[in-house]
């Protein structure tokens, strides 16, 4: 059975270096339109990422105050925060078997996690040529199918969810087949 991985973050800035609040992701099988399953919600430890020297920026945290009350509420509580030791694990045992691992667009949520993984000298638990863009894909798309889909914006596992569903919907719309 095709496996496949949606994996979304938000974040405290826009740089690989990035302070990571939230990692969500969902597996799922783009040649049908299964419900994406298994999910997975992290919330990081943001003051051993500070010690870490992780990037925040002002423009980033700007833009936070701006986002709908209780998603900033979700994403900034202490409330299950773990160690990067922990997620990176976690993480590890979540992608055993994964076919293809995406993520909205080049440079961002995989280029974030893989500096981290590089940062705590961890090896990545994924293949360079897993890796796929889902931002590209949508893209060839005449209207991004989200738009219609999703209303809780910037919720790590909810994107995740929705950008996977989007995925199906571009295989199908543009006939990507097994």
């Amino acid at each position: 059975m095709t496996m496949h991985i949606m994996i979304d973050l938000e974040t405290l800035d826009t740089k690989p270096s990035a302070t990571v609040l939230t990692l969500g992701a969902v597996k799922f099988n783009p040649y049908t339109f299964d419900e994406p399953h298994s999910e997975l919600y992290i919330k990081l430890d943001l003051d051993e990422q500070d010690r870490l020297g992780r990037s925040v920026s002002d423009s980033t945290i700007e833009w936070w105050g701006k986002q709908d009350p209780q998603i900033q509420e979700e994403a900034f509580s202490e409330d299950g925060r773990q160690t990067i030791t922990a997620t990176l694990a976690q993480i590890n045992r979540y992608v055993v078997g994964a076919d293809v691992i995406w993520a909205q667009g080049y440079g961002f949520d995989i280029t974030i996690l893989e500096d981290i993984y590089r940062q705590t000298k961890t090896p990545f638990p994924w293949d360079f040529w897993r890796i796929r863009d889902s931002r590209t894909l949508i893209s060839l798309l005449p209207e991004d199918p989200r738009k219609s889909m999703q209303a809780d914006l910037h919720n790590a596992l909810a994107d995740a969810y929705y950008q996977a569903k989007a995925v199906q919907i571009a295989y199908d719309q543009l006939g990507i087949k097994k």
